[in-house]
């Protein structure tokens, strides 16, 4: 168990972190608030009329709250004018001034807008990536010269009622903290812990706090990290909200599936009061996300489900600051085994399984191989009446004739199971409140004769699951069987598998592989389905659990099999594509973001497993890309800095020669692969 304050009300049964109110004009932050939507402006702050209609576009889209770079004096000054021409035109929304390097920006930015955003690692600190060691009291040294200069601010923000932000982003962290703690969760939750001492000694308490990163991974465990040592610092008045966001998400799906991973885990434990996408598109494509996320994954203050442990356990992860999979034992087919050592497989749900089986493999086999990259590692088909069973063997031989060969699972309910023992690599079958155990020892029995491996798949209530897995696990024991696994079917996916977890340790099951499965119901929208999907799984996979996954109810087989995939690549389980970390634009950036990324995807998506970063300016450089192969960064009008990792290879690159040279250093590193 971990020592530290707990991060969650309850991780079975979901419940929102109780905070304090935050006031950003006439919006509330926390407390019993909904949680809020925002977003930020893509233009130059120096043009005033474009900014504002930039903001009225996002207000009348449903962001609640707009955020405006402010690189310079000359920008934050323009925020005066901007405010007032938003009065004029009667939008109310409340302006967030985004501040870097520049305190003297920040507070004459204090003086226009409801909240001023700064980010710990920068606002002091000119980044220098040296590597010293501190003695305690260089250190000391470092946080007083550090709070000297940040002191004016939070003064002048209590005496004028703003609110501020305290955002630390991974991988722009000063250099005292990262030779201290490292590019870790810990270093961006003590950054920010530095600056918050400053607050309250000056007995200022309206503050919102952010731990961004590229990384779902890392976001994840800086919030929890962060939300417990607040918790240690004192009650609900050290309980300040959360603002959350995966930071240079990119674009399309995956810029849509990162950010869902990130944010909607830390929804559905209760952390989070106000969130913003960020997708390099125009800022307005954010909001429809937001408000989806916001919507459908917070959870209310206190939760109306039963409790199944009174107190804030984590039992169902090793360290829930860290990730380390979870480990299980290996079972299946010689080139398809789930568990152990494995990757995450991915398995396609196909519903009934055909009569035609002919026609049905080869519109499979053709759905399927769209995506030549992917290896599909498993398909399940459902048996839901007495002979459907006889269509099994001629669909796997139909299926082998068009070139597919992973094995195919079969699930049905033990009334069906008899005649599909012999047929099917592995059965799925459910265990609910109306399956007698008499029956499910029958099939345990079957199966165990047969060789055959089982999916016991627990139906019910979150609150179920312990007593369905006790059934499981003594069908188990009974019947000898020993190839086997488990799954959950039930509404609160995340919940009922750490469950599901927590009680296999406890019966003496803990290395059991866990299949995750999500199926949305056939009128769900697709974008709404890809965010769904992203939650369910990412939130597990990124916990470390989850040995295989299947996506039911897709338009096609080979749209379920390439949205698991881009999960697990948002989830960094799997990668299979090129991926890109680009910020979304603001008005520090140096070329058009939207159609550079475009132009730079077009030329390397082909390349599998490597990460290029395109920022906009070098704010969002070096330090916010900070797991990237490559990077591609605006230096100045016209001109871009290369870098490979986090070296700077080369400086002042013109734009028009940009693509080539970047080409040219991915194959000088031997990434490189054509088309």
């Amino acid at each position: 168990m971990d020592s530290r304050a707990p991060y969650v009300v309850n991780p079975y049964a979901a419940s929102r972190r109780p905070t304090r109110e935050v006031r950003v004009g006439g919006v509330g932050i926390g407390g019993e608030n909904p949680v809020r939507v925002q977003s930020m402006t893509t233009t130059n702050t120096l043009d005033t009329e474009a900014t504002v209609d930039q903001a009225e576009r996002l207000a009348a889209a449903g962001c609640e709250i707009v955020r405006i770079t402010a690189p310079s004096i000359r920008e934050a000054e323009n925020l005066e004018p901007i405010k007032r021409e938003m009065v004029r035109r009667g939008i109310h929304v409340p302006l967030v001034a985004d501040i870097h390097y520049t305190p003297n920006a920040a507070l004459v930015a204090a003086e226009h807008v409801e909240k001023v955003r700064i980010n710990p690692g920068n606002y002091a600190d000119k980044k220098k990536f040296e590597v010293r060691e501190y003695t305690d009291s260089q250190y000391r040294e470092e946080l007083e010269r550090v709070a000297e200069r940040f002191r004016p601010l939070v003064r002048r923000c209590r005496e004028l009622g703003r609110a501020m932000r305290i955002g630390t982003n991974h991988g722009s962290l000063a250099d005292r903290i990262m030779n201290r703690f490292g590019d870790s969760p810990r270093g961006m939750v003590e950054s920010a812990l530095e600056f918050l001492d400053v607050c309250e000694d000056e007995n200022y308490f309206d503050i919102v706090f952010s731990m961004k990163s590229s990384n779902a991974q890392v976001a994840i465990q800086a919030y929890r990290l962060l939300a417990s040592r607040l918790s240690e610092r004192g009650g609900l008045d050290r309980a300040y909200p959360f603002h959350l966001g995966v930071t240079e998400a990119g674009d399309g799906e995956d810029g849509r599936i990162k950010s869902a991973i990130g944010i909607g885990s830390l929804l559905l434990d209760g952390l989070g009061d106000t969130l913003r996408v960020s997708l390099t598109e125009d800022p307005v494509n954010e909001i429809p996300v937001a408000q989806v996320l916001a919507r459908d994954f917070s959870v209310a203050n206190g939760s109306n489900v039963r409790p199944v442990f009174e107190d804030s356990r984590t039992d169902f992860v090793a360290d829930p600051y860290a990730h380390e999979r979870r480990t299980t034992h290996s079972v299946g087919r010689e080139g398809y085994e789930i568990g152990g050592a494995n990757p995450v497989r991915v398995e396609v749900e196909l519903g009934p399984i055909p009569h035609q089986v002919v026609t049905a493999a080869a519109e499979i086999a053709h759905s399927l191989a769209q995506f030549p990259e992917l290896v599909c590692e498993g398909l399940l088909v459902d048996v839901v009446d007495p002979g459907a069973s006889e269509f099994i063997q001629p669909f796997v031989t139909a299926l082998a004739e068009q070139g597919v060969h992973a094995p195919l699972a079969v699930r049905a309910e033990v009334a069906f199971v008899p005649p599909c023992i012999d047929r099917a690599d592995r059965l799925v079958v459910p265990i609910g409140s109306l399956v007698d155990d008499g029956e499910l020892a029958s099939v345990a029995e079957l199966a165990a004769r047969a060789g055959t491996r089982i999916e016991w798949s627990l139906r019910g209530c979150v609150e179920d699951i312990p007593q369905l897995l006790e059934r499981a696990v003594a069908v188990i024991r009974s019947s000898k069987l020993e190839d086997f696994m488990l799954s959950v079917d039930a509404d609160c996916t995340v919940q009922a598998a750490r469950l599901a977890v927590t009680a296999l340790r406890e019966c003496g099951g803990a290395d059991i592989p866990l299949v995750l499965r999500h199926r949305a119901a056939p009128e769900v929208e697709e974008n709404r389905h890809l965010l769904d999907a992203s939650v369910a799984f990412g939130a597990l996979l990124c916990d470390g659990l989850g040995d295989a996954v299947a996506i039911a109810n897709a338009e096609t087989p080979g749209r379920a099999l390439s949205l698991a995939y881009r999960v697990l690549q948002g989830a960094r389980q799997r990668t299979s594509w090129t991926e890109y970390i680009s910020c979304p634009s603001c008005g520090r950036t140096l070329f058009d973001l939207e159609e550079t990324t475009a132009r730079i995807k077009a030329q390397t998506e082909h390349l599998r497993g490597v990460k290029i970063a395109v920022m906009g300016c070098i704010v969002n450089g070096p330090g916010e890309m900070a797991d990237a192969d490559f990077g591609y960064v605006g230096s100045g009008p016209g001109v871009v800095d290369l870098y490979v990792g986090k070296e700077l290879v080369e400086r002042k690159v013109p734009q028009a020669d940009s693509d080539e040279r970047l080409i040219g250093l991915i194959r000088d590193r031997g990434r490189w692969t054509d088309p």
